[in-house]
């Protein structure tokens, strides 16, 4: 089992240093807010995933008033022991791996990372963005292939809109729109298959977590649902998806021209969370909204484990404090379960002596 055994900041947010070694099963760190617990998270986060739920500039990392920022650790098990860093300077980040420099792409993988924070309870009731957002970061973490299409469908979108509102010749938005098919296609047929594996592990979890009650989550590609809320398309292959986005844009285009934006491919699909056949942004209550989250991260946890054949990292930024006592046992069940978990916390009273005897507590 591969594990996160040392971590070092240098000039990272607010840390002008932070060390420490001999990281164990269960780290918690405690302290005030805005003491830079979260931080601590973020950079955890950068040296697994390789990226950060912050989404944040390269320069927001670097601590004010500094020129570069590096973020280390070591990651040991299995035999091996891998040195990882992250350094930051002007717009550019470099990943190294044992001092060879990677590709963030390629440092995906090695030892990923699910992340929990309190922004995370508006997955069933926040944008659709969010879900998008979140199903891809999995996907990435999954799969290479994922990674490198999900941003080339970014960049192509981006440059589509950005033609859109300059009012550019309708000539060059087709041919955008020919790169558009073959790129937003192949993300559709990726989520797809992402969400044929990873939905029923979220119903699963939340059937655990709920003590029987049902919950239904579904991928609606394109945004489209048919009379009973459902998606009206089966299983495709990315030929067909193809040719359907191909037919749909081309239908779409006068109405993205009078719009000024693009309205049409894998930005306008929707994940859709029921309970007991209801919406669950509508109908649900808090209780169930965040027990349908919760089931979505341990559902993260255990889809990497099948999918990479080795455990993430569990990340809980601050939720323990959202959650209530059920919803606290079932995480505490999960690291009990040899995953490795950072937790960031004001107060302990939300731990059990068992937990916190077993855990390495860092004051802040």
């Amino acid at each position: 089992m591969l594990s996160l055994t040392a971590l070092e900041l240098h000039n990272f947010r607010s840390y002008s240093h932070f060390k420490h070694d001999g990281l164990g099963s269960l780290t918690i760190f405690i302290g005030n807010n805005a003491v830079g617990k979260t931080n601590l998270i973020e950079a955890i986060q950068l040296l697994t995933a390789a990226t950060s739920f912050r989404h944040p500039l390269i320069s927001q990392m670097v601590k004010q008033g500094e020129a570069r920022a590096n973020v280390r650790g070591v990651i040991e098990g299995d035999g091996r022991r891998l040195d990882v860093e992250l350094a930051m300077e002007g717009h550019s980040k470099r990943f190294s791996l044992n001092g060879n420099r990677k590709k963030a792409v390629d440092f995906m993988g090695t030892l990923p990372s699910v992340v929990f924070t309190p922004d995370d309870l508006q997955l069933v009731k926040g944008p659709s963005a969010l879900r998008r957002r979140s199903l891809d970061a999995l996907g990435c973490q999954l799969s290479r292939n994922h990674y490198l299409i999900s941003k080339d469908c970014e960049k192509v979108i981006q440059h589509k809109n950005k033609l859109l509102k300059e009012e550019a010749d309708p000539l060059l938005l087709e041919s955008v729109n020919e790169m558009l098919v073959i790129c937003g296609s192949q993300l559709i047929a990726y989520r797809a298959a992402l969400a044929r594996r990873f939905l029923p592990l979220i119903e699963q979890r939340y059937c655990e977590i709920a003590e029987g009650e049902p919950a239904q989550v579904e991928y609606l590609p394109l945004g489209e649902v048919d009379a009973e809320g459902n998606s009206p398309f089966g299983d495709m292959t990315r030929d067909q998806w193809r040719e359907l986005l191909g037919e749909k844009l081309s239908a779409a285009l006068p109405r993205e021209i009078a719009r000024g934006r693009s309205l049409i491919g894998p930005q306008s699909d929707k994940i859709a969370f029921k309970i007991k056949g209801m919406p669950a942004a509508e109908f649900g209550s808090q209780g169930q909204q965040r027990s349908l989250v919760l089931a979505y991260k341990l559902a993260e946890v255990a889809m990497v484990e099948d999918v990479l054949h080795v455990k993430p990292v569990l990340l809980l930024d601050d939720v323990m404090s959202e959650l209530d006592g059920d919803r606290r046992r079932a995480i505490v069940n999960y690291i009990n379960q040899d995953v490795q978990t950072f937790i960031t916390t004001t107060h302990l009273e939300y731990f059990e002596p068992a937990l916190l005897e077993s855990a390495d507590l860092i004051r802040l």
